[in-house]
């Protein structure tokens, strides 16, 4: 049978095998295709701009009707920042400064301020799983022993922060249009961060100025609002699950280590096809955090190539919704525990 002499070989390694091992073969797939990345853009943002302009005009029709369009419209702008996000990686093109452009200007449509989130979001990868350095770009997750180590008001306001609705809803509607008008957690840090928070305000609003002048208040509350919505709430829970799972890494400084960290810390979401082209494969997020330069369009590659990392940390749906019920970790077992698990393991000590 003829073999692609390219093609890169498969590597299988042993159970305990240090998961730095997998960085120089990813490395043979993270080269990004221009011309593949130009057709991902446009056929991203194509069908974005025409479903808001036909939400628009279903305005006159059905306000249901248009609130609908914006909310399937939520899909696109979720892959809109999944393009944003491979930009902060550099993965989406080989020219950097092309790349950081094309983000500022999506930054735009997600609400995000991009070179302050490309800061964080770095700081996430160079410190997920590590104990020690919670705090910026994660959810936040307490041991089992800090939570028990909480005043009872501290208690509960780990509690409603973990909620559902606060998680799901109300943090996401914070976050985006609200927290992310400002440099938040790089206010000290230098004036690009203060320059490219102000430049994505100033951007928000000539287009939302542009909108309102020629189709009043309407387009913003049924169009803007929903569609915007829906993308943050679904990306906050893509986010969640690619991190929050039971069998998910944790460790303190002495014994963290990164590529452990991204790659038995990270899930494999397995998601439709369609949900799949609609989140840029994210969802194989361990291949991701491993190796961040990959295009998201190269990742199902990895997997096809490598059997052993298609197999690892798969996470269904299913199983993803459970994990709502997850919130506290336990170092001794190593897991992800509910409140309730945590109140049992608690009692039965005793």
């Amino acid at each position: 049978m003829f073999q692609d002499p390219n093609a890169p070989e498969a590597l299988t390694l042993p159970a305990g095998a240090p998961a730095k091992v997998w960085i120089r073969h990813l490395a043979k797939y993270r080269d990004p295709d221009p011309v593949r990345s130009g057709f991902e853009l446009a056929v991203t943002l194509l069908p974005f701009v025409a479903i808001w302009a036909a939400a628009w005009a279903m305005l006159s029709v059905s306000y249901w009707l248009a609130v609908a369009l914006a909310l399937v419209n939520g899909l696109f702008l979720v892959r809109i920042f999944c393009i944003q996000h491979d930009c902060g990686h550099g993965s989406f093109f080989s020219n950097s400064t092309l790349g950081d452009w094309v983000g500022r200007a999506l930054g735009v449509l997600t609400i995000t301020p991009y070179d302050v989130w490309r800061r964080s979001h770095a700081i996430h990868h160079g410190a997920a799983g590590n104990l020690d350095a919670r705090g910026m770009g994660d959810i936040d997750t307490l041991t089992v022993a800090e939570y028990e180590a909480r005043s009872w008001f501290g208690r509960l306001k780990y509690r409603a922060y973990r909620h559902p609705i606060t998680l799901f809803l109300v943090g996401p509607a914070f976050v985006f249009f609200f927290e992310q008008r400002l440099p938040v957690g790089h206010m000290r840090d230098g004036a690009k961060y203060w320059v490219s928070a102000m430049g994505t305000n100033v951007g928000i609003a000539i287009a939302l100025g542009l909108i309102v002048w020629f189709g009043g208040i309407m387009p913003l509350l049924l169009v803007f609002v929903p569609s915007t919505m829906m993308a943050a709430a679904l990306g906050v829970w893509l986010f969640y699950v690619q991190h929050q799972f039971e069998e998910t890494h944790w460790d303190h400084k002495e014994h963290w280590q990164v590529h452990e960290a991204a790659l038995h810390g990270s899930s494999h979401y397995i998601l439709p096809p369609v949900l799949a082209w609609f989140s840029a494969n994210i969802g194989i997020h361990h291949v991701h955090h491993l190796y961040s330069r990959i295009p998201f369009y190269r990742l199902p590659e990895v997997l096809k190539d490598h059997e052993q990392l298609a197999e690892a940390n798969r996470l269904t749906i299913r199983e993803s919704i459970k994990t709502v019920g997850l919130q506290l970790w336990d170092e001794k077992n190593r897991r992800l525990l509910s409140f309730r698990d945590a109140r049992r393991a608690r009692l039965a000590a005793t």
